[in-house]
């Protein structure tokens, strides 16, 4: 029988590690857009509506800018790219989620995408609904972002300090999250896949230019290797 408080509790000891993460990039965030003039009001609207880690500090120069729709555009769909194919990924596994599926497919960020990864229903403790367990971790998530730029922006229009280099804060949380999915996953294809793929189409493309290649690439890469069974039950060697 579900049981709201231990899912809650289960989701929320999950999201701790999120939390470290959250909160300084989104602390770096806000001091950023402050420091461009848009301060607490600006940094939490942005992060609650638009809620895109690195898309986020991407969009600090292009408000700053004067960049064009079609500009931002671009920009926004080959920065988040990556977000249709966790959203297809996550459409078994969030078929059954009712209410909380908008919001649910709303938050997959790369994060939460990586919990929900490593979730299987026989883990789930008595009383614990793998739905509302994954609703809550993306909910908590969420609310490290905003809280996180809100301190930031705060902290932006109160300390007299020279903040350069905070923004690099997004690039050491992708490293940390793939060294954590490396640690627990048991098979490593589809890192070493992503690893390839991605250096590859950097020396091809040029880094303003590899994002949309790297994600066709590892799409056709993905699907060849599912086919004859390189990634094992569901992404391990069980």
């Amino acid at each position: 029988m579900y049981n709201r408080g231990k899912t809650m509790s289960k989701a929320f000891s999950s999201s701790l590690p999120v939390m470290a993460g959250y909160m300084v990039l989104g602390f770096g965030f806000g001091i950023i857009l402050d420091s461009r003039g848009y301060g607490l009001i600006w940094a939490v609207a942005m992060s609650v509506f638009i809620y895109a880690g690195s898309m986020q500090y991407v969009a600090i120069d292009l408000i700053t800018g004067g960049v064009s729709l079609i500009t931002t555009a671009v920009t926004t769909f080959m920065v988040n790219a990556r977000h249709m194919f966790y959203a297809i990924a996550m459409l078994d596994t969030y078929r059954k989620a009712e209410r909380g599926k908008p919001y649910m497919i709303y938050a997959l960020t790369d994060e939460v995408y990586s919990l929900v990864c490593t979730i299987e229903t026989d883990d789930m403790p008595e009383g614990v609904d793998k739905h509302r367990y994954c609703f809550w971790l993306s909910l908590f998530c969420q609310s490290y972002w905003v809280t996180g730029s809100a301190l930031g922006a705060i902290a932006g229009a109160a300390l007299p300090y020279d903040f350069a280099g905070v923004d690099f804060a997004m690039t050491a949380l992708f490293v940390a999250v793939f060294v954590e999915q490396w640690i627990t996953m048991k098979n490593h294809a589809s890192a070493v896949t992503g690893l390839v793929c991605s250096l590859g189409c950097l020396l091809i493309f040029g880094a303003d230019r590899f994002l949309i290649p790297t994600m066709i690439l590892i799409t056709i890469a993905v699907t060849v290797e599912r086919r004859i069974g390189l990634f094992g039950k569901e992404g391990t060697d069980e």
